[in-house]
């Protein structure tokens, strides 16, 4: 069974800055795609950042130039370090994996439970 563990999640004043961290564990072939997802309370999830396996990164218009996503594919990890961050970024985090089972076949989506963050203004 693979399992998505994100941590890093917490309260910080606007303007601080915190850092996520999500690891695969389990038993698969690889990973694809990996990304951060959020969600406010009362509006649906959205992506905030993803990135390839190759390093191709894509971000939301409201995180660009703030935040970082990054991977170490030796420790099949995710990061997302969120700088100058705003109240209007406090939500639940998810982590998202398009994860390989098996060579020859596609990936499929694993998502984390979530982690909370908290901006305070």
């Amino acid at each position: 069974q693979v399992q998505l563990l994100e941590s890093g999640g917490g309260l910080v004043q606007a303007g601080g800055s915190l850092r996520l961290s999500c690891t695969t564990s389990g038993s698969f072939f690889g990973i694809n795609v990996m990304g951060w997802y959020r969600q406010a309370p009362g509006k649906l999830r959205e992506l905030v950042a993803d990135i390839t396996a190759n390093s191709n990164t894509n971000y939301a218009d409201s995180v660009k130039g703030r935040f970082t996503i990054s991977r170490d594919n030796n420790k099949n990890t995710v990061y997302l370090q969120m700088n100058s961050l705003k109240p209007e970024d406090t939500a639940v985090y998810y982590c998202n994996a398009g994860v390989v089972f098996a060579y020859g076949y596609r990936s499929r989506e694993v998502w984390g439970q979530g982690t909370l963050v908290t901006v305070s203004s």
